[in-house]
């Protein structure tokens, strides 16, 4: 069975280059869409340099905690 952080890396990793979600959005296409802050703590603990967390972004626009430099 695969699990939620599973779901959200393989939505992450779908995220063309030059383009962004939110949080709500990835909760949404992992299949919780009450699971935006879920979503941002699974970011903010990835290392892996294949998901790209940098294009996950808060519903205002702004970045969450960035944990490869930034916010």
């Amino acid at each position: 069975m695969i699990t939620f952080k599973e779901k959200v890396r393989e939505v992450v990793k779908r995220i063309p280059t030059g383009k962004v979600m939110t949080y709500k959005e990835v909760a949404i296409g992992a299949g919780n869409p009450k699971a935006a802050r879920a979503v941002a703590n699974i970011m903010a603990s990835n290392y892996d340099l294949e998901i790209p967390c940098h294009r996950v972004i808060r519903s205002d626009g702004n970045l969450g905690g960035y944990n490869r430099g930034g916010v």
